[in-house]
């Protein structure tokens, strides 16, 4: 049965009775895509695509008596969902009410804003307000109605027992898209590894923050989730607890928690890992900057020692000063610059990173391995020499049983 067709909307009011005695009041809002001057959805057309693409359109409520008259024609259906749809009447927030004692029994109510498909600005409220055998859900987007009466929901409801379990079963349906975003979040997660492992680049950390941010929006979603199947827990207690739709729905809940704290730990080591490989570089081009500055220090110090508006200076009057001065520069360069090398300071610093780097590289690393093969050689010396004092222990213990065995021979002889 429909309610007030005027007013740009009209309420659609269905009622699903099942054999275990509770029903299932479904109000949608549904929208006239006439009323934009748009064309009517085609079946060829990319229904994914179309689907966001209409979620996104702004649908324009008109005010006035129409609209006035759909809620009074609605709390008049439903006396005791009065308050509930006053209150849900245009809201776009999360919320959750329990109620344990009341006149209808316990009652849970309140809306939950879901995302209809993979797209992120494509969130919906969901408005339900569930009693031991009565639901009533309000929602404007035909998806959730297609999605609710496919044969597996239907079947599923079906052998629900109360009220409550159709709403975790609808729950379980309002967290599919989560499954298809999560995996798609894991691809790109995957991909961002690679590109981590293979070239570091400095502009992955926006990307890693970006990553940040869609695990940030899933979490904000699933949170209310979660609270939805704690509320419907704590009001009904163990009359839902050993119900079917109760453990799969935990088991579904328990599964995406899980991936959400596995992706944030590994979001987490990636930023640590960015952050450790930003600190090295800056450290490097300190190292690097500080290596030249000492190369370079004696040839800034002669030359403004030379530079200097005093006469006389040494070998300044003469044609060969000037060579040995250049002389004393290179020679002072080039002997910090051994120097440095030798105590295996400048590393990889101001050599190339490639095959031929490598290889000198290796060369300034030759302290650090003439330090190794020493501790191995002190290692094998100190081994060596208790082997040599066990031996020499043995043999003098042998010489001393050797004495003690004799006389007892000669008297045996005697």
């Amino acid at each position: 049965m429909e309610i007030g067709q005027a007013g740009g909307k009209a309420m659609i009011h269905r009622v699903l009775r099942y054999p275990a005695q509770w029903d299932w009041q479904m109000l949608q809002l549904e929208r006239q895509h006439a009323e934009l001057g748009q064309k009517l959805p085609k079946r060829k057309d990319n229904r994914k695509n179309n689907e966001s693409f209409l979620a996104a359109q702004p649908y324009p409520v008109q005010a006035g008596s129409g609209a006035d008259s759909q809620k009074l024609e609605a709390k008049l259906l439903l006396p005791e969902c009065a308050s509930w749809l006053e209150e849900c009447d245009g809201r776009t927030t999360n919320q959750i009410t329990v109620a344990p004692a009341t006149e209808h029994g316990p009652l849970v109510h309140g809306t939950l804003m879901i995302q209809i498909s993979d797209v992120h600005t494509d969130i919906q409220p969901f408005h339900f307000w569930v009693s031991g055998n009565r639901l009533v859900t309000m929602h404007e987007d035909m998806r959730l109605a297609i999605r609710f009466q496919a044969d597996d929901v239907t079947s599923r409801l079906e052998t629900c027992d109360t009220a409550p379990e159709a709403l975790l079963v609808m729950l379980g349906v309002i967290l599919g898209p989560f499954h298809e975003g999560l995996d798609g979040f894991e691809k790109r997660l995957g991909d961002l590894e690679n590109n981590m492992r293979s070239a570091n680049r400095t502009g992955l950390m926006d990307v890693i923050i970006e990553r940040r941010y869609d695990l940030l929006h899933w979490s904000h979603l699933f949170t209310p989730a979660r609270e939805l199947h704690g509320s419907v827990k704590e009001a009904f207690l163990d009359g839902i607890m050993e119900s079917d739709a109760y453990k799969r729905i935990t088991h579904k809940l328990d599964r995406i928690d899980t991936l959400l704290k596995h992706y944030s730990l590994e979001i987490d080591t990636l930023i640590s890992m960015d952050d450790a490989i930003s600190n090295f570089r800056g450290n490097d081009i300190m190292k690097t900057l500080t290596i030249f500055t000492v190369i370079f220090t004696p040839a800034t110090v002669i030359s403004a020692l030379w530079g200097v508006n005093l006469e006389p200076l040494p070998w300044d009057k003469t044609w060969w000063g000037f060579t040995i001065l250049c002389a004393c520069i290179i020679g002072i360069t080039v002997f910090l610059y051994v120097w440095l090398w030798k105590k295996g300071w400048t590393g990889d610093m101001l050599i190339g990173r490639g095959g031929s780097g490598k290889s000198v590289a290796s060369r300034s690393d030759r302290y650090s391995r003439k330090k190794h093969k020493d501790a191995l050689k002190e290692e094998d010396s100190g081994q060596r020499s208790s082997s040599e004092r066990t031996s020499s222990a043995k043999t003098a213990s042998q010489e001393q049983a050797v004495p003690a065995a004799k006389p007892l021979t000669r008297s045996r002889r005697l």
